[in-house]
């Protein structure tokens, strides 16, 4: 097939620092294994559909859950991002809807309960909801996930001691509240948030830096562009954030 995914040699190079050491007998090929799971994951093939060239199904998912819940894939992303813009603009972007950018927000319940796997009922149906910090380019460098129903403010309280050091932050009304603002100018950030329609005394933002932010939902949707980032499909929520995270390091860091 001429339109399968292949990782270059130096893409392979960037990636080999973070996979696990191997113990007893070699792995398989890394990066015909690793093609494949990013294969399936841009496409949202179901594993037994996987084409030959990348070898068994099976070790393509077992290569897959293992890693996810070693987490390996979100520290490749966690590695491999920048902390800087190249222009120099610190900016950040919080937007709209996992803790920093190396978990899901992982709650407890009994068997069944949804919470635990972070999937909550909201006006368009059961959804996730995922938080994310990125840089002046409208890279990712942070994320939180959280069930669909949860407020924004849970997700800024959880990005808040993770933000790295910027002169404004840019984000929607969603999270528009006294104590973050508060919160941000006592690490030195300038919020560029517009208020709350129900607020008594509107407060003012600076409306044309504010149009910036359309940079993070573009990013939203070329993180969507990968079927089994837009159409969530693992129960488990780290094998979820995994694939939010290869995405990410795939489009944005590799």
């Amino acid at each position: 097939m001429s339109n399968l995914f292949w990782l270059t040699d130096a893409q392979m190079a960037r990636l080999q620092p973070f996979f696990p050491k191997s113990h007893g007998k070699p792995r398989v090929d890394d990066r015909r294994v690793l093609s494949g799971i990013i294969f399936l994951n841009r496409n949202g093939l179901r594993w037994r559909d996987a084409p030959r060239e990348y070898g068994p199904p099976k070790t393509l998912y077992n290569r897959w859950k293992r890693w996810s819940d070693k987490g390996i894939f979100a520290r490749m992303m966690d590695g491999l991002r920048g902390h800087r813009s190249e222009d120099g603009d610190d900016r950040r972007d919080l937007p709209e809807g996992a803790p920093h950018g190396d978990q899901p927000a992982v709650e407890k319940g009994g068997s069944g309960d949804q919470r635990g796997r972070l999937i909550g009922r909201t006006k368009g149906g059961m959804n996730t909801k995922l938080h994310a910090v990125a840089d002046a380019d409208g890279r990712p460098i942070r994320f939180f996930m959280t069930a669909g129903q949860v407020s924004d403010y849970t997700g800024a309280a959880a990005l808040l001691s993770s933000l790295p050091s910027a002169d404004w932050l840019l984000a929607d009304r969603g999270y528009d509240a006294g104590w973050f603002r508060e919160a941000l100018k006592h690490k030195g950030i300038k919020p560029c948030i517009p208020g709350r329609k129900s607020r008594a005394k509107p407060i003012k933002h600076d409306k044309r830096r504010y149009k910036r932010r359309n940079r993070i939902e573009i990013m939203f949707g070329r993180l969507k562009d990968w079927r089994r980032v837009a159409t969530r499909y693992d129960r488990c929520p780290k094998v979820f954030f995994s694939a939010i995270a290869l995405a990410a390091t795939v489009i944005f860091w590799l």
